[in-house]
């Protein structure tokens, strides 16, 4: 766990975009601005005291701009105050898998108990990506100008390195850091970087980490959902077999130099007792990579088999 700071408005936007697909929410909605909001520091969108803003206009200035304001415009307006929104925020982060995150406030600023650690950044970024592909193309746009004030993505992969998204933050306790996306050649990487000295070491040293990760690693495809992996014998069932189905697609990313020690074990008890539900859990499939946990993932029967009755 670490200050995140304005990393952790993915989180924010993560709450806005689930209740704009849900249809709780609509882009043109407008929120009122409170004295709170318009008096917040730090990174602005600039919103005016007593005004009511779209959610659109919301969300570019969470995402482009970085705004402090916007947050809490949001934050009050989705759920009444500001500590209201983050304790929904680390309630909804627990619920999706963020096991080492908690909020105190809706922008990233530093406070106590405030903390997001690398790999529930790049889990939430990826969960972003997957889940909200309509309104993930917000986080590729390199200006966006609100009150005849514009201002650029602070995200410096997006100007001349090819990425798409999504956070930078920055404080005193947290340094420069950095949530990215990429594509090359089809194939999607996030970085999370925090930590760094300076917006010139950012971009250096996050431009040179994709390309170290591009470069060096790859994804291997070894099963798609539905591939049957082996068949196994049935005791005492009106079928001899019954084929074992990959439950999921399997893809593997790891360093290319080590693909040649891949071990792939598939486990299961031989044979299987009758009768057999379509569907039924009857083993596993272990990926065993050098310098990495086990990945493991369920195969299932592929039919149903019925059990003999006394003449069988």
């Amino acid at each position: 766990p670490m200050p995140p700071a304005s990393m952790s408005k993915l989180m924010t936007v993560y709450l806005v975009f689930e209740r704009l697909k849900a249809g709780r929410l609509s882009l043109d909605d407008k929120f009122s601005v409170s004295r709170k909001a318009w008096r917040m520091g730090g990174s602005k969108m600039f919103v005016m005291v007593n005004t009511r803003v779209k959610v659109r206009d919301l969300l570019r200035g969470i995402i482009v701009q970085s705004g402090n304001d916007a947050c809490i415009v949001i934050a009050e307006g989705l759920s009444g105050s500001e500590s209201a929104f983050a304790e929904a925020m680390t309630r909804r982060a627990k619920e999706i898998g963020l096991t080492h995150s908690a909020f105190k406030n809706a922008t990233g600023w530093p406070a106590d108990g405030h903390y997001m650690s690398a790999h529930d950044l790049a889990t939430l970024a990826t969960k972003i990506i997957r889940e909200f592909p309509e309104y993930y193309e917000i986080f590729s746009e390199k200006d966006f100008k609100y009150g005849g004030i514009k201002q650029g993505n602070r995200n410096p992969l997006l100007y001349g390195y090819g990425a798409d998204g999504l956070k930078t933050g920055h404080t005193e306790a947290s340094g420069f850091g950095l949530v990215a996306s990429a594509k090359r050649n089809g194939r999607r990487l996030v970085l999370v970087i925090n930590g760094l000295s300076s917006m010139r070491e950012r971009s250096s040293e996050s431009a040179r980490l994709l390309d170290w990760a591009f470069r060096e690693t790859g994804s291997y495809a070894l099963f798609k959902k539905g591939d049957t992996v082996d068949h196994a014998d049935v005791w005492l069932g009106d079928a001899p077999r019954v084929a074992l189905i990959a439950d999921r697609d399997l893809t593997i990313t790891m360093a290319q130099r080590a693909r040649r020690d891949l071990k792939v074990k598939l486990v299961y008890d031989n044979p299987v007792p009758a009768p057999i539900e379509k569907g039924a859990t009857l083993g596993k499939i272990v990926v065993s990579v050098p310098g990495r946990s086990d990945v493991e993932m369920p195969v299932v029967a592929g039919a149903a088999v019925g059990r003999l009755g006394m003449l069988g």
